[in-house]
């Protein structure tokens, strides 16, 4: 019982050799329990020669076990030490192995995102070369579409039908304007007026010919045309008749219609000042309405409730400097003999 007791306390006082070393272990647990089955009788029989001899083997066999495992204590401390040192090395080798992955990939990232972006950049730098081109090639032989009013100088200055324009007033240098602000006496129609910015779209005017005129978009205007004066913004017509204008009591001008809806009254006669035959930008003309006989005008009369600051604009039967308009800012399409669109 004794053997046994104390192989129990051995195996709990051990129990890292078991988990370490399995063959060293193998090897205590047999002599402990050799121990223990040589013995015949246990304590009980003390003074017989099985006992002493049971004894003395116990004995011999367990100083032989505590010699034994104190040499393998040591060799599996050794062996734990290089393990470690070899986990170690594994650890470091696998890191620097990571880390050179890590490098080259993102080594590889950047190249493909420079390339993407050096790719991205010529493709659009020969688009936009190529646009710049087939526009420069194009432009002497086409006149497809609109030119603003600072994009050409010299040939190409005419004013055509089918253009976007403000009509400046030479003297006070106010635009022709119209909005969805009805007269208060008068006919009651849309009013008309001169603004002073240059900035509002309220001031554009389409320039279009009579109703049943074979014109093309893109024709020029020439000098006794009888043209009409279309605001896209409200929809309506240039117009005037012989209700009183608000201030001076002179021919009321008015917007009027719709983009169905036009009459006689929306009708100007085109009056060059000068020899020219043909209407360019920033040249000084006048606008006679054909039923009326009055010529546009503006002056320096404003008014002071409503639309508070702008010009009369009215028709008056005299000719004077207070008549002369000239084409300003706008939309322009460049004249050319193809035009097949009509307007």
């Amino acid at each position: 019982m004794a053997a046994a007791f104390r192989a129990r306390v051995f195996l709990q006082l051990e129990p890292k050799f078991e988990a370490k070393n399995p063959r060293s272990a193998a090897t205590i647990v047999w002599y402990e329990f050799r121990a223990d089955l040589i013995s015949p009788s246990g304590p009980g029989k003390a003074g017989s020669g099985g006992g002493a001899t049971s004894s003395q083997s116990l004995t011999h066999r367990s100083r032989l076990v505590t010699g034994n495992s104190g040499r393998n204590k040591e060799r599996v401390d050794r062996e734990q030490e290089s393990a470690k040192a070899r986990d170690e090395q594994l650890r470091r080798a696998r890191g620097n192995k990571v880390l050179k992955q890590q490098s080259q990939f993102n080594g590889k990232e950047i190249s493909i995102w420079t390339v993407s972006c050096l790719g991205f950049s010529a493709g659009m730098g020969l688009l936009v070369f190529g646009a710049l081109v087939l526009l420069g090639f194009l432009s002497p032989f086409e006149s497809s579409g609109p030119q603003s009013v600072g994009a050409s100088t010299g040939e190409g200055r005419e004013v055509t039908y089918g253009s976007l324009i403000k009509l400046q007033h030479d003297r006070t240098k106010y635009r022709l304007h119209s909005h969805e602000v009805p007269y208060g006496t008068g006919s009651g129609q849309q009013s008309v007026t001169g603004f002073p910015g240059g900035e509002d779209a309220n001031s554009y005017w389409i320039v279009k010919p009579i109703a049943g005129a074979k014109v093309k978009q893109g024709e020029v205007v020439t000098d006794g045309s009888v043209i009409r004066f279309f605001h896209p913004r409200t929809r309506k017509w240039l117009h005037s008749h012989l209700h009183a204008s608000p201030i001076t009591g002179n021919y009321e001008v008015s917007a009027f219609g719709s983009d169905e809806q036009s009459d006689t009254g929306d009708h100007w006669k085109l009056i060059i000042e000068g020899k020219a035959k043909v209407w360019l930008r920033d040249q000084k003309v006048r606008f006679l309405h054909v039923d009326t006989g009055g010529y546009l005008h503006s002056h320096d009369k404003k008014y002071s409730r409503i639309v508070s600051g702008q010009q009369e604009v009215c028709g008056i039967p005299k000719k004077n400097s207070d008549n002369l308009w000239f084409a300003a800012e706008g939309v322009y399409f460049p004249s050319g003999k193809d035009s097949k669109e009509s307007i």
